[in-house]
């Protein structure tokens, strides 16, 4: 029996497991498939309170464990591949082995929808990027190029011209997804280049290790040609980790966690935190702050409880 098992490896994940620890509660923790959550993927964090110089990600993520690890928290290989959350304590189970536990965090994150061109997965984090707040600060006076059609697309390409000499919005239809004022806020941006009817074939340089060019696709007629880029930004959304929850907790229609206040679902004795429950700002910062609350709630449910 654990008072707490924690299911997520990222920043929310890990900062819950340094209070819970700190607290006395013997946290699990589960990586996860991703272990390290997007931070694992990011290389320079400039934006993290507390580094002048910045870090990088995976340093980060993996000192924030270790700083967990120092107050007792157990780190665990695996993933959990069913829960059953009706009946208190929970049990939920890793990779097939049984975990039984009074209180859950659910940390799980929220996966980016990729392109899954093999160039890009090997240049994720080498110029290729699904956050433009996280890394449009390297690209001052740079080529940029953003693949997507909703307003999380026209959002990340309105921010990267603060720092890009220019932005190419690429979208394979001339009908976007956006709503109107997002779409009127990137047309009227004079630094915003509209590329409708087009798809990316390949990014180059993997051999450098450096986005420079890409392929581009007329899809109508099949024509393609090179566009020199130095940023390539993929925002086409993100797939929330809460599929082993579904008709247990209160989701959304695209599978975040709806929160019932602080970091509470509906299920008593069951806390989110960070990017599983969080669409809005999907920060490294913000999913901290969210692991510190939930860890908080877990520990006073628990109090409250007797244990």
């Amino acid at each position: 029996m654990h008072n707490v098992v924690i299911i997520g490896s990222g920043c929310a994940g890990n900062t819950a497991a340094v209070y819970a620890a700190r607290a006395g509660l013997n946290p699990i923790v589960v990586k996860g498939r991703e272990a390290g959550g997007q931070l694992s993927i990011t290389t320079e964090v400039e934006n993290f309170p507390g580094f002048p110089e910045g870090i990088q990600g995976p340093d980060l993520v993996d000192n924030i464990r270790r700083q967990a690890e120092r107050f007792g928290a157990i780190y665990m290989d695996g993933a959990i591949t069913e829960a059953d959350l009706s009946q208190r304590p929970f049990r939920l189970h890793l990779d097939g082995e049984p975990l039984v536990s009074r209180t859950v965090i659910v940390a799980s994150g929220a996966s980016a929808r990729w392109l899954n061109l093999p160039s890009e997965q090997k240049l994720i984090g080498h110029g290729v990027s699904s956050c433009a707040t996280c890394d449009g600060f390297f690209y001052r006076e740079k080529e940029i190029l953003v693949v997507g059609g909703g307003d999380s697309a026209m959002e990340e390409a309105n921010f990267l011209t603060r720092f890009g000499k220019r932005v190419a919005l690429v979208h394979r239809s001339e009908n976007f997804r956006a709503s109107k004022i997002m779409m009127d806020r990137a047309k009227a941006n004079p630094k915003i280049e509209f590329l409708t009817h087009t798809a990316v074939d390949e990014i180059f340089d993997v051999e450098k290790n450096i986005v420079s060019l890409v392929r581009l696709r007329d899809v109508r007629n099949g024509k393609t040609w090179m566009r020199d880029v130095d940023g390539f930004f993929v925002a086409i959304g993100h797939i929330p980790n809460t599929h082993v929850f579904q008709g247990q907790l209160d989701l959304d229609a695209d599978g975040y966690i709806i929160s019932h206040g602080g970091a509470r679902t509906n299920v008593k004795g069951v806390f989110h935190a960070g990017d599983v429950q969080d669409r809005t700002y999907r920060q490294a910062i913000t999913a901290a702050g969210a692991g510190c609350m939930a860890a908080i709630e877990a520990e006073r449910f628990l109090e409250a409880e007797g244990h």
